[in-house]
């Protein structure tokens, strides 16, 4: 069991994607710490810190040191070398450095869970009523939604948020990417961030691009053909599936200085059956694209 969780980690990923083995390590050192009838605060305590450190730890939201980890397998009674060294070895890689760590200045805290798992994930629905989805934007669209979004901030600020958005669109482009699925209602298209109207067109003729790779699809719900879920106050959301069969599909909802993360399975049913329908009620892919052209 133990040694299984280790090697659900198997594919290749961006370098430095530590994301998935902590969530991957943090779920069975929390399912262990249950087994053993032990408190996070009594596990906290064995490794010198506090139960709000070990439920950190058992989020994935934070890094691990192996000594604390070597405690804690201690204290929950796995001494066996063959359950041990997995996890072990699963611990160097939650300590990787993320390729976004380059990018700390312009990454808030909430975001940067957001980023591993985008990058890990095998499919990504989408569904946008405002903007064209961040992995879909042309560097140009990109800038005019930034300089929007902050209004305070610096060139040389904005300049780094762009760069740091065109390098998470590199995961659409490695040699075995992820599905990517995008419904966006047609006011996306018809109001250009900043009023520029050649940043649209070429976003569009970008998106054109795109929906011609067989791992993208896109489709568009028209103005007059209002999803059946818009009058119930659905809001743009994204849910990411990932090849380990260890992890659950994850619903992310995103606010202005802030995140929520969605694994439970009621939720994730309601988000599932919403996306299902916003796809039975948009424009057909291929009809999409025509309606790109037009």
């Amino acid at each position: 069991m133990l040694a299984d969780v280790a090697k659900t980690h198997t594919r290749p990923c961006t370098a430095g994607n530590p994301t998935i083995p902590r969530i991957l390590l943090g779920a069975e050192l929390r399912r262990l710490r249950t087994a053993a009838g032990i408190t996070r605060d009594a596990a906290g305590y064995a490794i010198r810190g506090s139960g709000s450190k070990i439920s950190r730890m058992e989020l994935g939201r934070i890094g691990f040191k192996p000594r604390d980890v070597a405690d804690l397998l201690t204290l929950y009674g796995v001494h066996d070398a063959a359950d041990r060294d997995p996890l072990l070895a699963l611990t160097a890689q939650a300590n990787a450095q993320s390729w976004w760590r380059a990018f700390a200045d312009v990454v808030p805290a909430w975001f940067e869970s957001y980023l591993g798992m985008e990058d890990s994930a095998s499919i990504i629905r989408c569904y946008q009523t405002r903007l064209v989805p961040g992995l879909l934007q042309t560097e140009d669209y990109a800038r005019s939604v930034i300089r929007l979004g902050n209004p305070l901030a610096e060139p040389a600020e904005i300049e780094r948020r762009v760069a740091l958005r065109m390098n998470r669109t590199g995961l659409l482009h490695r040699p075995h990417p992820p599905k990517l699925w995008a419904v966006v209602d047609e006011a996306v298209l018809r109001h250009p961030p900043g009023g520029h109207d050649a940043t649209m067109h070429a976003q569009i003729q970008h998106l054109l691009k795109l929906s011609r790779l067989p791992h993208i699809t896109i489709q568009v719900v028209p103005t007059g053909r209002s999803p059946r879920y818009a009058d119930a106050g659905a809001s743009p959301f994204s849910i990411l599936r990932f090849p380990e069969a260890a992890l659950p599909d994850i619903v992310y909802l995103e606010q202005l200085t802030s995140a929520t993360y969605l694994d439970k399975t009621e939720d994730l049913d309601v988000y599932t059956t919403v996306m299902d329908q916003l796809c039975l009620d948009a424009v057909p892919a291929a009809d999409s694209v025509r309606f790109l052209v037009r």
